[in-house]
């Protein structure tokens, strides 16, 4: 083998030639080509790697609803379990009973007829069943009921009101609007009018009529009716105690009304002198002597 030295060349052995791979062109076309497959194998990946981070951040926001979700339903259940279980128990058991709005009635034996409801849990009253109780008394004309935590129940009524008393043999009743008695006595009873409409049936015409009349005038004016008198729906008249005026009143139709304009012609005339008024037709009101 020739010795090399510094500034030698080196010569190739003897019998060896050098290898010559011959020359390619590069073509444009396969070069953007393969850029392009590159450039979408890389695309493709980072899309991959995208969608399975998504997917663990889709995963992780659903486990974290869902544990949000199971964890307000428990506490729901609880709570709920814990107020039906607080309502029915006897710690809200209807214990004390209270009436109120009374005149005629005596609470304690309202109170009383509800002494079966005592003891039921407050949620659990029978509405129907304290309606069926309240309704033997004919003088309740309304009640409501209201239920005070923890044990009772406050029953406030409204009674009857009488508006004129129907002399029925030898006993007079108090009667209401309704024609409902509300109290009977031997002796005919102060400071309310003796009505006399047919035979005082709440279910005739006069005797609605004068019902009518009665509820509309002023209670300074209603107390001073004597007696009042119908046979129709439409020929209501009374007198006024003490003055001994005659008020012919005609029909129920604008009783309000005509209130006003009796009230009117009263304080007009000479009180010391009988009158009877005529409001029948109250834009035109008649005044004579009696």
């Amino acid at each position: 083998m020739p010795a090399v030295g510094p500034g030698a060349v080196p010569v190739p052995r003897e019998g060896r030639r050098p290898r010559l791979l011959p020359a390619r062109a590069i073509d444009p076309a396969e070069q953007a080509r393969r850029r392009t497959d590159h450039l979408e194998r890389a695309a493709a990946r980072a899309a991959r790697r995208a969608e399975r981070a998504e997917a663990r951040r889709f995963t992780r926001r659903t486990r974290r609803r869902r544990m949000i979700t199971w964890g307000s339903v428990a506490t729901l259940t609880a709570l709920l379990a814990t107020v039906v279980a607080v309502t029915l128990s006897p710690l809200m058991a209807l214990t004390d009973i209270r009436v109120t709005g009374t005149v005629r009635l005596d609470p304690s034996a309202i109170s009383g007829a509800l002494d079966r409801h005592r003891d039921t849990p407050l949620a659990l009253l029978d509405e129907g069943g304290i309606r069926s109780d309240l309704e033997e008394f004919a003088l309740i004309r309304s009640y409501s009921l209201e239920v005070v935590p923890p044990h009772s129940l406050v029953v406030r009524v409204v009674e009857r009101a009488p508006i004129g008393a129907v002399e029925r043999g030898s006993l007079f009743d108090l009667v209401d609007a309704a024609g409902v008695v509300v109290e009977s006595t031997r002796e005919r009873p102060t400071g309310v009018p003796l009505i006399r409409a047919g035979e005082a049936d709440p279910d005739e015409a006069a005797f609605r009529s004068v019902a009518e009349v009665l509820d509309a005038l002023p209670d300074e004016l209603a107390t001073r009716v004597d007696v009042v008198t119908a046979s129709t729906r439409d020929d209501v008249a009374f007198t006024i105690r003490d003055l001994g005026h005659r008020v012919v009143w005609g029909s129920a139709e604008r009783s309000a009304f005509k209130a006003r304009v009796l009230e009117a012609a009263i304080a007009v005339n000479d009180p010391a002198v009988s009158w009877q008024f005529d409001v029948s037709a109250p834009d035109s009101v008649i005044v004579r002597r009696r």
